[in-house]
């Protein structure tokens, strides 16, 4: 039975949601869900921010079904009630699983999802064979949908839409569906109603408020409030039900600390942990060696560049009792991953918004979660801006003191295997150049970091030449002896490989492959002469060719002068009949 909550509706919801919010064992809604759920019911826009993991997918699901059955003319097989957009693959499979148990209660409805992956062949196939009154779809695809592929009858079946659903807004504009969006939205009826949900309200999405939806009411829930440095209320945008923590880890032993954090803290629940890091080329490096350091672990590896293989990795990842999810911040928004315990950071995000949708991955639609931030001793002053910037408070957790040291062990594991010597040297590489980029340059200054300590840290065999080491002396960091030429790939077809292109290196000086950089045979100031020498030859061409267009201009227009004084006193002439018609023509056209 549902509880007192959601009887209280003044909309009375249909026996069969009734049975399948029943099924899940929902016993109160969200804040977001008690703000929504009346308004859409009552054919309102809403314009929702709430924090992440507030239970947003029910919040728009419930209504968008009551919708359509209350109809009182029932859509036709070719007919579209409804459609929800979301930014990725991963959200639009997950809403998509989400619907598909109500609908086992609604079999009078047809829904698809459409993104990326498959043939679009085979949507066109799908729509045309079944319908689809429920569409959840990633932009691009909708958009092929509606625009080249008009066969698919998608078009004109939008006709009788009633609900349009914008979920994760912010996260459709950050990563460039605009165009996309506003293309869709001038191809659907203006009689419909409109839910546009999202974690933050940038100027963006408030610009994407006006131009889609009419007269929206505006919903802005936070479930957790804190004193700030006024001592007045601030609203925080992380659930009421996180705990946030972070840690000192000094940059030698920093992977040190994260294999202790997560053995300690392994038995508490069910053991199942999501570690953040800052690029793809990190994840494939240290995905790796906690698979090795943490053998009695599952490890899972996501990351942007996987394509394909990412939604295998998460779907399991989804199933499993326990592990860890090794990941960039392309699962940082929107997926629901049950029972995950901890979110660890290993790396300061991208943007300080991106750090409240990590944390949002656990602690979700009222469940308790904790996460935790590593930081290095020159990034401390990250937490206070997080606190101003995203109405976050972090507790202070005290590093181990005495953790193993696993250098030795990463190193022998580069050694046996150059794709591992390859992968740590392009982490390394890639954190570095992230951390230049880093939206708060002024407090995560790459001038601060100690690169010695850093490389250490990532188990480094040599430090690798890279720009932003140009110039600099390297301290704190003890290269290991062995002759990096010598260490070979497992794999054996890559080995042989790496063996031709090096004799070839050692034979010309150039590796195969890789353009061959200019070699200035001259001194530098000769050098600059001659580009002078050059300049003027050119400076003097261009006023040579100016001039002559100039004279050929003049002489053009004093022929073309004398040739009209000419016509004019032969004109004369024969006004004032000194010559006859028959002289004038002759006359005329002979200088023409």
């Amino acid at each position: 039975m549902l509880t007192e909550a959601w009887e209280k509706l003044d909309y009375k919801l249909s026996p069969p949601i009734v049975k399948h919010l029943s099924e899940l064992g929902f016993e109160k809604m969200t804040p977001v869900q008690a703000a929504t759920i009346p308004l859409l019911l009552k054919n309102k826009d809403v314009a929702a921010e709430a924090v992440t993991g507030s239970g947003k997918t029910l919040a728009f699901v419930i209504p968008m079904l009551e919708m359509l059955l209350k109809r009182t003319v029932p859509l036709k097989k070719q007919e579209c009630g409804a459609i929800i957009i979301s930014p990725t693959r991963e959200l639009a499979t997950q809403t998509f699983e989400v619907l598909q148990g109500f609908l086992k209660h609604l079999p009078q409805f047809t829904s698809i999802l459409l993104v990326g992956g498959c043939p679009v062949t085979k949507d066109v196939q799908a729509i045309s064979k079944k319908g689809a009154h429920i569409v959840i779809a990633t932009p691009g695809r909708l958009l092929d949908l509606m625009d080249r592929q008009l066969n698919s009858g998608l078009l004109q079946g939008v006709k009788s839409l009633e609900l349009l659903v914008l979920d994760e807004a912010d996260r459709l504009l950050d990563m460039g569906f605009e165009v996309a969006l506003n293309s869709i939205l001038v191809r659907l009826p203006r009689q419909r109603r409109t839910g546009l949900f999202s974690a933050t309200q940038t100027k963006e999405v408030q610009a994407l408020v006006r131009a889609g939806l009419r007269n929206p009411v505006a919903v802005a829930v936070s479930e957790k409030k804190f004193k700030n440095a006024e001592g007045n209320d601030e609203q925080s945008k992380t659930p009421a039900s996180l705990a946030n923590y972070y840690m000192i880890c000094e940059p030698q032993n920093k992977f040190s600390q994260l294999i202790e954090f997560v053995k300690i803290n392994s038995s508490e629940a069910s053991g199942k942990f999501m570690i953040f890091f800052a690029t793809c080329a990190c994840v494939e490096y240290f995905g790796y060696l906690l698979s090795k350091c943490l053998s009695d672990t599952k490890i899972f590896s996501i990351h942007g560049k996987m394509k394909e293989k990412r939604h295998k990795v998460f779907d399991t990842f989804r199933s499993a009792d326990s592990g860890i999810l090794v990941c960039t911040d392309v699962m940082a928004r929107g997926v629901d991953i049950p029972l995950v315990d901890w979110v660890i950071q290993y790396d300061p995000p991208s943007s300080a918004a991106a750090f409240v949708h990590r944390c949002g991955r656990t602690a979700r639609i009222g469940r308790k979660g904790s996460a935790i931030l590593l930081l290095l001793p020159t990034e401390e002053n990250y937490v206070e801006f997080l606190k101003i910037n995203q109405k976050v408070l972090l507790e202070s957790v005290d590093a181990e003191e005495d953790v193993p040291e696993y250098l030795e062990k990463i190193r022998g594991l580069q050694k046996s295997d150059r794709a591992i010597f390859d992968k740590a040297n392009r982490a390394f590489v890639s954190y570095i150049k992230s951390y230049g980029k880093h939206e708060c340059h002024l407090i995560l200054r790459l001038k601060d970091l100690n690169f010695g300590e850093l490389a250490t840290g990532f188990g480094l065999l040599k430090m690798p030449k890279m720009p932003e080491l140009k110039g600099k002396t390297v301290q704190d960091f003890e290269e290991d002896p062995v002759n990096t030429n010598t260490i070979s790939y497992r794999n054996s077809e890559k080995e042989a490989s790496r063996k031709r292109k090096f004799e070839e290196y050692q034979e010309t000086g150039q590796w195969p492959g890789k353009k061959k950089r200019k070699v200035q045979t001259v001194s530098w100031a000769k050098s600059k002469e001659l580009r002078a020498t050059k300049d003027d030859i050119k400076s003097k061409r261009k006023r040579e060719l100016r001039e002559q267009k100039k004279r050929k201009k003049v002489k053009v227009s004093q022929d073309d002068m004398e040739e009209l004084a000419k016509d004019i006193a032969l004109i004369k002439k024969f006004k004032k009949k000194k010559i006859t018609s028959e002289d004038f023509d002759n006359q005329f056209m002979g200088s023409n």
